[in-house]
Formats: structure tokens, sequence, C-alpha cells
């Protein structure tokens, strides 16, 4: 009997983790052979492959393919390799792919309020307001505060040299960027470049430190994907510092804006406020236009919006980069070539380093480029499907919920769109418009959910 009931159980739970596991056979869609409980997702879970590297040899195993299935658990995904249809799940048909499905449970993890995290007409909302923080003017003002960040990396980066000591450029560029978004957005002026244990740089290696249990947490959030309004994996540390920096802030401020006009002057704006509200991108009224909908600017949602402009800026900033320099130093006629167009521009500017000068160096911009296309900060970007769609020209419908991985890496690399795509080649760039290769390098997204500092 008891022989009976086990085999019984197994059956069972043999049914319910590979329920789904047909979704993708069911509708001639190419895709590695699932596993029960894990799907194709067992090296992740695992540790032994990032979902990147997953996607990127998932994009590489089937190159005739436009698409291509993949099961996270139970749960199907699919790996978009066509950068046409890629164009309309970014853009195209945003509508239908406007979540990214990245979000857990905002009341446990407020910090997940961010414009990075937040989806629908949360999402909408604060993208239309934070904007203003990043146009061409503002961050004119604030290029005098990067230039005094850069120059004292440099005599940091002197004394590394004159002293002959090893360098680690990573932490010496996470530093600097650190640095100088402390100063650039809170207004605070830190010594992280001198001081590798500041509160800020302390604070950033914890936003991305992982301990065992949230492994252990994101590995259960993968094989039940329910589990992800129940279980956190934020450390409370870092949204205590961060309300704690902005409390601050905000009383030497006097609760209101100042004349620095950076962001936390725009955040302390939309306190006053209250609430923001704008046209929903969820709901439509029955005669056709969207219904106006609102959201509380509370201090967490503030928070929230400081944490990602912090954890985005420096992390992202801080790759990109050290791998350019990575680049440079294997290089060395690249390098040269850089240096020559930065002296000839700087000597127009009595060499002071200025926004202007930095507009004009070319090269320089592509060698950026070329790094990023190479070494992507995101490997791949997420949607989820909003309501159900049919892939134009494969009439392949998928369900809402099914989860879209564009594998940025894999397509930023692939050779038939970059000749000898490994090597670094930045004047590949040179004379190309932005839309020759719209699709084909995203390393800041593309369509109206594309990085708000792009």
């Amino acid at each position: 009997m008891i022989l009976f009931l086990l085999l019984v159980l197994g059956i069972v739970l043999y049914a319910y983790f590979t329920r789904n596991h047909s979704y993708w056979a069911k509708r001639n869609v190419k895709h590695d052979r699932p596993i029960p409980i894990f799907g194709n997702h067992l090296r992740n879970i695992l540790g032994l492959k990032s979902l990147t590297e997953i996607a990127t040899e998932l994009y590489n195993k089937y190159p005739d393919e436009k698409v291509v299935g993949y099961y996270r658990g139970n749960t199907p995904e699919l790996i978009i390799r066509d950068p046409d249809i890629v164009r309309y799940v970014l853009n195209v048909d945003f509508p239908y792919f406007y979540p990214r499905g990245l979000g857990r449970n905002n009341d446990a993890e407020p910090l997940l309020k961010n414009l990075f995290h937040a989806d629908g007409d949360s999402w909408r909302l604060l993208r239309k307001r934070l904007t203003p923080a990043f146009t061409t003017a503002k961050l004119k003002r604030m290029f005098p505060l990067v230039v005094m960040c850069a120059k004292k990396m440099q005599t940091a980066a002197e004394g590394i040299a004159d002293r002959g000591a090893p360098c680690d450029v990573r932490e010496m560029m996470a530093r600097f960027t650190t640095e100088f978004i402390a100063a650039c957005g809170f207004g605070i002026q830190t010594d992280t470049i001198n001081d590798e244990n500041s509160r800020f740089r302390e604070m950033g290696k914890l936003i991305f430190s992982r301990s065992w249990v949230s492994l252990v947490v994101v590995a259960l959030w993968d094989i039940f994907p329910e589990l992800r309004s129940v279980l956190k994996v934020g450390d409370s540390g870092v949204e205590e510092a961060i309300t704690t920096i902005y409390q601050n802030i905000r009383s030497q401020r006097n609760g209101k804006p100042s004349s620095r006009n950076d962001f936390v002057d725009l955040l302390l704006e939309l306190e006053q406020k209250g609430k923001i509200q704008g046209e929903s991108i969820e709901k439509m009224n029955s005669d056709g236009p969207p219904v106006m909908v609102e959201m509380d600017m509370d201090t967490k949602c503030i928070v929230a919006q400081m944490f990602v402009f912090f954890a985005a800026g420096f992390e992202t900033s801080s790759s990109a980069t050290s791998f350019t320099l990575h680049e440079l130093a294997f290089n060395q006629d690249v390098q040269l070539k850089i240096q020559k167009e930065i002296d000839q521009v700087l000597a127009k500017y009595n060499n002071e380093l200025c926004y202007d000068a930095v507009a004009e160096m070319s090269l320089l911009s592509m060698a950026f480029k070329e790094s990023l296309r190479i070494f992507p900060s995101l490997g791949n970007l997420h949607r989820v499907c909003a309501r159900s769609y049919t892939i134009p020209g494969l009439d392949i419908t998928i369900d809402p919920g099914v989860k879209i991985i564009i594998p940025v890496e894999g397509i930023q690399n692939d050779p038939k769109y970059y000749d000898e795509p490994k090597r670094f080649n930045p004047e590949r760039f040179a004379g190309m418009e932005p839309s020759q290769y719209k699709y084909t390098f995203m390393a800041f997204g593309e369509g109206p959910r594309a990085c708000i500092g792009k």
C-alpha cells in the first residue's frame, strides 16, 4: 500500500513539474529538452552558468531559428534571435510587452518600487516624471563635478604608478563612478576614490553581494514563481542606509528643492506634489482613450528611485569604463589614436576638460560603444507578454505571462552583423548612422523602456 501511494505521489509530482514542458513543442518552436523540476535552468540554479551565458549558447546553437524555446523550471520563456522580431517586441508592439517581469512583493521590498523594476502604470508615471533629470542641459551643469572627480582619480592613479603598485582597475572605476554619482545626483562630497571603506562604496558592495541564502531564494523563485511574493532577497541594510541618506539631505534642504537642480531636487519636488498622474498603459475607457491613473510619491517610493539611480548608475558606468580600459591596454594602436584625438580636441579648449570637448571626441565615443558591444552591461533584456500575441511572420501565438529573453550579448557578437565580432575595432562604427545598427546594438536597450540616461 505504501509503495502504491509513493508511486501515485511520484506520478503526481512528475505531472506537476512537467505540466508546461510541451508548450514549445505544441508551437513547433525548437528548444533543448527540459528536465523535470528544473526545465533548462539547472546550470543557472547550480551557479555553473549565468542566464546570459545560457541564452548566448542557445542563440549560437540554433543559428537558423528566429526564436528558441526555454524553460525556467516549469515556466516557458522565449529567446528572440531575430532583430526584426526584437523591434516588434521592444517598440512596435510595446503595449503587448510593457512589463519587464522583474518585480516581486513591493510591500516586502519597497526598494523594488524603482523605475527599473516597476511595471505597467507605475513605470509609465515614474518614467514621465524622472526623465527631466537627464536632459543635456542638466548634464552640462553637472559636468564640472565629474571633472573634479576625474582629476582626483588621476592623482590617485599617478600615485599608484609612482609606487609601482598593482592596480585593480575595476575597483578604481567603481570608486570613481560612486563618487561622481554621489556628487552629481545627491550633492554629497565623498572621498570614495581614496577610501575603499567609504560609506557609499560599502553600500555599493552590499547591493551587489550575494549570500548563499539569497542564491537559494532565487533558485526557489525560479522553480516556484509563486514564492516571489513571499520570499525576499534584498538586504534591509541597504534600504536603511539609503533612507538615512535621503532624510539627511532632505533635512539639509529644509524639505524643498534647492538651487543645485540635481536628482534629489527632482525627488523633493515630486514628494511635495504628493501624487503623480498620467494616462494608463494597462486600462482603456470603453470609448477608446486611456484611463487616467495616479500614484503616491511617498518616502518609500522616493528612496526606491534614489536606490536605482545609485545602483544602476555606478555599476553600469564602472563596468563599461573598465572593459574599455581593458581593451585599450591590449590594443595600444587604438589607444594611441584616441590619445591623439584627446590632445587635439583639448587644445581647442585651453586643455580644459569640459562637456563640449568630450562631445567632440568621436573616436573615444566609438571605443566605449565597441566595448559595450562586446561586453554589454546587461547581457539580456527581459519582457513579459501582457496579452495574447501572435509573432509576425511565424504564426506562433504566445499567452499572457510568457517571458521574453532578448540575448543582447549573443546578437551583438554575431558575425552576421559584425565582422570579427570578438575583435576590438571602434572604427567599425565610423560613418554609421544609429539606425543602421538599431536592433543589433542594444547596450542601452531600445524602445520606450530604453535606459533613461541613454
